[in-house]
C-alpha cells in the first residue's frame, strides 16, 4: 500500500507548520497556495529596494521553531514533551545571545530583540518593556510608583495563569464539552475567565500601567477590555522566552520552513486557488476526498487541512449540503476580530533621529474609548494608536543603503463596519504619517519618504480571504475560547481538519504553531499512525 496523501490549503505559518508535521507523520503532503509566494499573512512586499514583512513580525517561544526544524520524514515526535524540562525551572534564562537552536540555525538566523517593545504614551513619556526585573521595576517607580506593589501581585497572578493555562493546558485540544468542564474550576480559581482589563484594574491604579500590562492581546486580535484574563499569560510567555527576529524578516523564516518541508519530500504549489473541498457520502459519513482548483483541476487526497480563514473555509469551500454543525447561521454569528490598516514606507536616515526601537507601541490619547470604537461601535475614530516596526535598526539589508524600511499598523474595525476604504484609506495614511512627522517620532518624514503604500481591511478580505476583512480570525472572547472556538477537526466532514489562528488555541505565531501540532495529533489518532512514529522513531525502525 502506498503512502497516504495530504493536502494543506494555504501556506501561512500554521499551514507550513502543519505540512511539515504531516510529512514527518508519513503522509505525502502538498501545500496549495492562492498567492504567488508562500506566507499568507506573512507575505513579503518588495519595492524599490525595500523589503517589508506584510504581517507578523513578533517571534517568541523559539523552541517551537526549533522543534519544526528538528523533525524528519516519518519521525513525527508528537509524543515528546511540549515544554522540555530545562526551560521550565524557576531559574530559566531566555537570552544567551542565540535564539535559534542548532537545527533552526541550519536554515535561518534568529536573534533576540531588546527591549521587547518601547511603549510611548501620548504625553511623550515611554516604558521599555522587557524581561529584566530590575529595569521593569525601575520604570514603574519612575512613571507610577504607586503601582509597584500592584505589579508584584500581578506578576504572581500572571505566573500562575501562565503555568496552568500555557505550560499545562497549552496543547490541550478541547474537542468536547467534557474536556472543557474539567479545567473550568482551576481557571475560575485563578481568575482567568474574567475580562483581562478587570484583572489589570485590580492590581494597577494608573492608566499608564494599565495600558502597559494589557495591550498585548491586541497583537493577536483581542480587545483587552473583553479577552478573558487567561491572556495575562502572554506577559509570561514573552518574559520567559523573549522576543526574537529572523534575519531577513519573518519572510526569511517562511522561506526557511518551506525549504525544510521540501527537504523532507513535501511539495508546494503556488498560484493555485481552491474552488472547493471535494466531499462524498461514504457509509453514512461525509468524507473529504481532495480539492478542486479554480479552473477545474482536481487533486485527490486522503485528508485535507485548511489553513484558510475558518469562516470562508466553511462558507465558500464546503458545500452547504455537507454542513450540519457549521451552518451559515453559526459561522456568520461568530464574532470576528478587528482588522488593520498597515502603512509600509521607506525613508532616508538622518543624523540625530530619535531613539526609536525595533518594536514601538505608540498609544493615543484615549485607550478604553478607542477600543470600544474599534471593536463595538465599529467606527473610524479621529485618534488612533499604532505599532511602529523598524526592522532595519536590526537588519539594514532590508532597505537600500542610507534608508530605513518600516511599517506602522493601526487597529481599525473590520468590514462589518461598512466603511468605504477606497475613500478612507488615503487620508488615513496621510494622517498617520503626518502624525509621526509632526509629533517628532520621525521628524521631517514627509520630506524623507522614498516609498509608501498601504493595505486596509479590503486587502484582508479580498486578497487573504478573511471573512469581513478580519485581521486575526475569530475574536478571542470567552465565548469563543477553548471548546467554544472553532474545532481543528471538522464536526461535519471526516478527514477534514483546520489549522491556524481561527482554530484552537488562537492567534499569534506561537499559537498557530501549537495549532499545527494539535491538529496533527488528532490526525495521528484518526489515521491510527503507529505509536513508534508518533514518538519519534523512524518508520524503517518501526518496520524492523
Amino acid at each position: 500500500m502506498g503512502r497516504q496523501k495530504a493536502i494543506v490549503i494555504g501556506s501561512g505559518l500554521g499551514g507550513i507548520s502543519c505540512a511539515i508535521r504531516l510529512q514527518s507523520l508519513g503522509f505525502d503532503t502538498q501545500i496549495v497556495e492562492k498567492l504567488d509566494a508562500p506566507g499568507g499573512r506573512a507575505y513579503v512586499r518588495r519595492a524599490e529596494g525595500f523589503v517589508f514583512d506584510m504581517g507578523p513580525t513578533v517571534l517568541t517561544v523559539p523552541h517551537f521553531i526549533e522543534e519544526l526544524f528538528s523533525l524528519e520524514r516519518d519521525c513525527a515526535m508528537l509524543g515528546q514533551p511540549d515544554f522540555p524540562p530545562e526551560i521550565l525551572g524557576d531559574d530559566q534564562r531566555i537570552l544567551s545571545g542565540i535564539s535559534g537552536g542548532p537545527n533552526t540555525s541550519r536554515y535561518v538566523d534568529i536573534i533576540p530583540i531588546l527591549p521587547f517593545y518601547r511603549i510611548y504614551f501620548d504625553d511623550g513619556t515611554y516604558f521599555d518593556y522587557d524581561a529584566d526585573p530590575v529595569k521593569v521595576r525601575e520604570q514603574i517607580r519612575r512613571l507610577a510608583p504607586e503601582d509597584l506593589e500592584g505589579y508584584e501581585q500581578f506578576h504572581e497572578a500572571a505566573r500562575a495563569i501562565f503555568k496552568r493555562g500555557f505550560l499545562e493546558l497549552g496543547y490541550t485540544y478541547f474537542g468536547n464539552v467534557g474536556s472543557m468542564l474539567g479545567v473550568v474550576p482551576d481557571l475560575l480559581k485563578l481568575g482567568a475567565v474574567q475580562p483581562l482589563f478587570s484583572l489589570i484594574k485590580k492590581y494597577f491604579k494608573t492608566d499608564k500601567m494599565r495600558q502597559v500590562f494589557s495591550f498585548e492581546p491586541l497583537l493577536v486580535g483581542g480587545n483587552p477590555l473583553k479577552v478573558p484574563a487567561i491572556y495575562a499569560m502572554i506577559h509570561f510567555v514573552e518574559k520567559t522566552w523573549g522576543i526574537h527576529f529572523a534575519k531577513g524578516g519573518t519572510g526569511a523564516l517562511v522561506q526557511a520552513l518551506v525549504r525544510k518541508f521540501e527537504d523532507m519530500g513535501g511539495t508546494l504549489r503556488l498560484s493555485a486557488e481552491v474552488e472547493r473541498i471535494d466531499v462524498v457520502k461514504r457509509g453514512g459519513k461525509r468524507v473529504a476526498t481532495g480539492i478542486t482548483l479554480k479552473g477545474g483541476e482536481t487533486l485527490a487526497a486522503d485528508l485535507v487541512v485548511s489553513n484558510a480563514d475558518y469562516a470562508n473555509t466553511y462558507l465558500k469551500l464546503v458545500d452547504k449540503q455537507h454542513r450540519r454543525i457549521n451552518r451559515d447561521m453559526l459561522v456568520k454569528f461568530r464574532k470576528q476580530s478587528m482588522s488593520l490598516m498597515v502603512i509600509y514606507f521607506g525613508y532616508r536616515k538622518r543624523e540625530g533621529d530619535p531613539d526609536l526601537q525595533h518594536h514601538n507601541i505608540i498609544l493615543g490619547p484615549r485607550y478604553e474609548e478607542l477600543l470600544t470604537d474599534i471593536f463595538d461601535r465599529k467606527i473610524l475614530s479621529p485618534d488612533f494608536s499604532q505599532y511602529l516596526h523598524i526592522p532595519t535598526l536590526t537588519d539594514p539589508s532590508l532597505a537600500p543603503e542610507g534608508h530605513h524600511a518600516a511599517y506602522t499598523l493601526i487597529p481599525v474595525p473590520n468590514n462589518q463596519s461598512g466603511l468605504d476604504w477606497e475613500k478612507e484609506g488615503g487620508p488615513m495614511a496621510e494622517k498617520v504619517l503626518t502624525f509621526l512627522d509632526e509629533r517628532g517620532y520621525i521628524p521631517g518624514l514627509r520630506e524623507r519618504l522614498a516609498y509608501q503604500s498601504f493595505v486596509t481591511p479590503d486587502y484582508f478580505e479580498q486578497v487573504l480571504g478573511s471573512y469581513a476583512g478580519n485581521g486575526f480570525g475569530v475574536e478571542p472572547v470567552l465565548t469563543q475560547t477553548a471548546f467554544f472556538r472553532p474545532h481543528n477537526r471538522s464536526e461535519d466532514v471526516s478527514n477534514l481538519y483546520l489549522v491556524g489562528q481561527g482554530t484552537q488555541p488562537g492567534g499569534g505565531t506561537p499559537s498557530v504553531m501549537m495549532s499545527a501540532k494539535m491538529t496533527v495529533r488528532e490526525i495521528a489518532k484518526d489515521f491510527e499512525v503507529p505509536s513508534a512514529i508518533v514518538n519519534g522513531v523512524p518508520a524503517l525502525e518501526t518496520a524492523a
